[in-house]
């Protein structure tokens, strides 16, 4: 008999063994694209994607469908968004230019700058700002601002609905509230990732940490669901009331009291003048053949438009290949160089965002792209323990630093991340064919630029372009690469320096969850987001 510990001793190659890179993810995963003449809604949440569907299929339209996801959202999907949240909505009707709902953050005009002293440090969570004294900028009462989003989904309605009542656009999400949060996987997931911080907020705690700890789902059968406070009481009374409820009722009444009992800035005053406004839309010439529609102002649009001029010139004759990939990149970091110049940071963000995308679709082509956000997963991790709204923490977009481009201030607002877009060809500005966006802070630039480009550069439909590998350039410093990419366009990018190789996975989360919509003629097309694993897109029974 062989002697087998003296074979495996004297092979040399076993000794200088190497594991290989650690993969978390051993299966090739994908997503189906929905497509219909009835229309599509595209959510993170397959339960507000749903409540969106049941609303055109009861003669809603987009704009109608929009809302009501958006409200199913706050339940069902509650680290992402919410009654505490904020936002932009893009409306492109057929026949009409592209409109923005603009409910976007806004400081109260209560703060004080001085109650955000730095330690000296900088931080690494979400930005790379300097290190506030308790980190309060970041998680608790003064990490809140205005919360937009009611007023943002209300306007909405009002002004591109079809004048469908909150009975059936508060319905779905009244319904998800009443039942409760699943407790199933990816809910343990999320509220792990944020358990450090929620439990230092009594009610929060309370809520999503039942005896002290994450809600584990059970070993089999049903998950079973996770009461969400007084959140289905307060979507009812919006339902009842009205939406202005939550700014000048008795909603509002008992947002201030919470606010003020835990020590916020926000005041009466802040919630009744709290109003989303329409305005133009910012268009940026794509290579002469199409035009793409943004939020403009304080969100990604001006780095985007900076983006797209630079990438005329990189030729798309080679298909994705290594030229065109390091061409993107260099692109993405001039831009961000420019954008960051004054912000006082530069570094990509470093920590799980917690913004959400909508898009939707009707039968008669109106389409409707929606970015809202709570900022940082779970934002503030503050429940208000009165009305069941958790608060955004939008405070952290201001530089703390006194003095910077980007500063703290009262009433201010800060720069942020959102991008959604609708898409036109060149010379008609009237008639949508793709609409779109990405949750994911600073990458959703890079995903909603590549999504674009998959699709209008290189011909494939939303769902290709989905399962198709990305990079992510967050700052001008580096870039990260799915490793799925091939050998040659890794190599070209790590010439240029800083390359992160990374995988693709439900998390660590490395690049942003985009979704579109695209039309052809009457029939729509969507796709989500392929590594979320709550995420859908649905047709609509025309």
């Amino acid at each position: 008999m062989p002697d087998l510990h003296a074979s495996r001793t004297a092979t040399p190659e076993l000794a200088a063994y190497a594991p290989p890179p650690h993969t978390s993810q051993h299966w090739a995963l994908s997503k189906p694209a929905a497509s219909g003449s009835g229309g599509i809604v595209a959510s993170q949440s397959r339960a507000a994607a749903e409540a969106g569907v049941a609303v055109l299929e009861a003669g809603g339209n987009a704009a109608d469908a929009a809302v009501a996801a958006a409200f199913a959202l706050a339940t069902a999907e509650p680290w992402n968004s919410g009654l505490g949240g904020i936002g932009f909505a893009l409306v492109h009707k057929p026949g009409s230019k592209p409109q923005v709902v603009d409910f976007g953050p806004v400081a109260s005009r209560n703060v004080d700058p001085s109650a955000y002293p730095l330690t000296g440090k900088w931080k690494q969570d979400l930005f790379a700002w300097p290190e506030v004294v308790g980190d309060v900028n970041i998680h608790g009462p003064l990490s809140f601002l205005i919360p937009s989003s009611v007023a943002g989904y209300d306007l909405l309605r009002e002004r591109f609905g079809t004048g469908m009542g909150l009975d059936a656009l508060l319905g779905p999400a009244i319904a998800l509230a009443r039942r409760g949060l699943p407790q199933d996987w990816y809910t343990l997931l999320k509220i792990s990732a944020s358990a450090k911080v929620l439990r230092l907020y009594e009610e929060s705690a309370r809520i999503y940490l039942p005896d002290g700890l994450p809600p584990n789902p059970p070993y089999q059968g049903a998950p079973g669901f996770l009461p969400q406070g007084k959140l289905a009481d307060t979507l009812t009374r919006l339902r009842d009331h009205g939406l202005r409820d939550f700014y000048e009722g008795g909603l509002a009444a008992d947002l201030v009291a919470d606010m003020k009992a835990v020590g916020g800035f926000i005041d009466a005053a802040d919630l009744a003048g709290c109003r989303a406004v329409v305005r133009e839309s910012m268009p940026i010439a794509w290579r002469g053949t199409h035009t793409i529609h943004t939020a403009g102002g304080l969100t990604a649009a001006p780095t985007m438009a900076r983006v797209i001029a630079e990438m005329e010139r990189v030729s798309t004759a080679g298909g994705l290949d290594a030229d065109w990939y390091r061409g993107f990149a260099r692109a993405m970091r001039g831009a961000y160089a420019e954008r960051l110049a004054g912000l006082g940071a530069g570094a990509k963000e470093n920590a799980e965002t917690c913004t959400t995308h909508l898009t939707v679709c009707d039968k008669d082509g109106m389409m409707v792209s929606v970015t809202t956000t709570l900022l940082s997963s779970m934002g503030s991790r503050v429940v208000l323990p009165g009305t069941g709204v958790l608060m955004n923490n939008g405070m952290m977009w201001f530089d703390p630093q006194p003095g910077s481009a980007n500063a703290i201030r009262p009433g201010a607002r800060p720069l942020c991340n959102m991008s959604p877009v609708t898409v036109t060809r060149a010379g008609d500005d009237t008639q949508p064919i793709l609409a779109g966006g990405a949750s994911g802070g600073r990458r959703i630039l890079a995903s909603v630029c590549q999504m674009l480009a998959f699709q209008l550069d290189f011909g494939m439909g939303p769902e290709e372009a989905a399962h198709t590998p990305r990079i992510d350039v967050s700052g001008p410093d580096g870039v990260t690469a799915d490793r799925r990419l091939a050998p040659d366009v890794l190599g070209g990018l790590a010439e240029d320096g800083g390359l992160e190789v990374v995988e693709h996975a439900v998390l660590p989360v490395n690049f942003a969850c985009p979704n579109f919509i695209a039309r052809d003629g009457g029939t729509a097309t969507g796709i989500t987001d392929v590594m979320s694993p709550w995420s859908a897109a649905l047709a609509a029974q025309a």
